[in-house]
């Protein structure tokens, strides 16, 4: 039975409303038959479109700009933190941050403002906790492709309801030494493979990460080991090690120009890229990211993460990451969100879009 969702109640009891229904990546399918059948029944100016476990709807008034809201209706896996529950002024359970606190308040906006300043995008989609190749973005991209278009693009990722800009681009390497096997007690035969990775382990424990300011917002680069591996058995010198790295770079950097620093740090290793997704710029400068910009007060920070808001970057789409909830919760068994970052993040977000 699909659960019935009042988009117009109050954000935190929908966010809570949003949590109760599981959708584990590649489960989506209740949620999103929920979140259908509460558009098409309590937002009916807009344009309905299913892809899959994606629901997408958008206004057409003809506005001379268009912004998409962009977010995703999957979680991780359950980790005894459903259903949710309220303390005082904090909502807990799983999804609160990540990031059902963000589909609350753009199913609001999508139910109440009839007659937005801009023309209006809402994407809910899914699979954007798994691999890459099976977010629902790039299929909305690849077979959909008008929807993905606008102005700008905000994300409603938790940024603790400030507005996040742009995202770093992520590399991970790998790096593979091989040697010779021997008996340990003969160890001078063989040739350690696992100690021949002393070297990469030293430069990434001496590694002076790159601080960066783009659009006034300080981007931190980061080197970080996140994988070790080899060994045959307990009396055999192995011939065979594994070491990965995973690279954040500030988004001023392509991934080829990532991937070359990369080389150069460990000149002289067998490495190869095994997965690279590419930063996004602040992309500030724009007129509808202006306008938010004054909605929201404050000043903008970079955001230390990867988002979707690459995908939109890359299609030349200005695009912010702004919602509820502190990220560093997110995937953890405390999932919880301020009530208060959920009210602000409509508040703001309903003076932008109504004028």
């Amino acid at each position: 039975m699909t659960p019935v969702l009042d988009l117009t109640a109050d954000p935190v009891d929908l966010t809570a409303a949003l949590v109760d229904v599981p959708s584990e990546s590649g489960r989506e399918g209740v949620l999103a038959d929920a979140v259908e059948a509460a558009l098409r029944a309590q937002a009916p100016h807009l344009e309905l479109v299913r892809s899959g476990n994606t629901v997408l709807a958008r206004t057409t008034l003809g506005r001379p700009t268009r912004v998409v809201f962009a977010g995703h209706l999957d979680t991780v896996p359950e980790n005894r933190n459903l259903p949710s529950r309220r303390e005082g002024g904090v909502l807990h359970g799983l999804g609160t941050v990540d990031m059902k606190g963000g589909d609350a308040v753009m199913l609001h906006l999508a139910a109440t403002v009839a007659e937005p300043v801009h023309d209006l995008t809402f994407l809910f989609y899914d699979c954007e906790e798994v691999a890459a190749d099976r977010n629902g973005l790039g299929r909305v991209e690849r077979d959909l492709p008008e929807w993905m278009r606008g102005d700008l693009a905000v994300v409603c990722e938790p940024s603790n309801a400030v507005i996040e800009a742009g995202c770093q681009g992520t590399m991970r390497v790998v790096l593979r030494t091989t040697g010779a096997r021997a008996h340990t007690a003969r160890g001078w035969m063989g040739v350690n493979a696992v100690h021949a990775l002393g070297g990469a382990l030293r430069t990434l424990a001496e590694y002076e990460a790159r601080v960066v300011d783009i659009d006034g917002c300080t981007y931190r680069e980061g080197l970080q080991a996140v994988h070790v591996s080899g060994g045959v058995a307990g009396n055999v010198v192995p011939d065979e090690a594994v070491l990965k790295v995973n690279f954040r770079f500030a988004p001023d950097r392509s991934p080829e120009r990532a991937e070359a620093h990369v080389r150069e740090v460990f000149a002289g290793y067998d490495l190869t890229v095994e997965d690279v997704s590419p930063g996004a710029l602040p992309g500030l400068g724009a007129p509808a990211a202006q306008e938010l910009i004054a909605a929201a007060g404050g000043r903008p920070v970079a955001k230390l993460g990867w988002t979707d808001v690459s995908r939109f970057s890359a299609l030349g789409i200005p695009a912010v990451n702004f919602g509820p909830g502190d990220p560093t919760l997110a995937h953890t068994q405390q999932e919880n969100v301020p009530v208060e970052h959920i009210t602000r993040c409509l508040e703001v977000l309903r003076r932008f879009v109504a004028g």
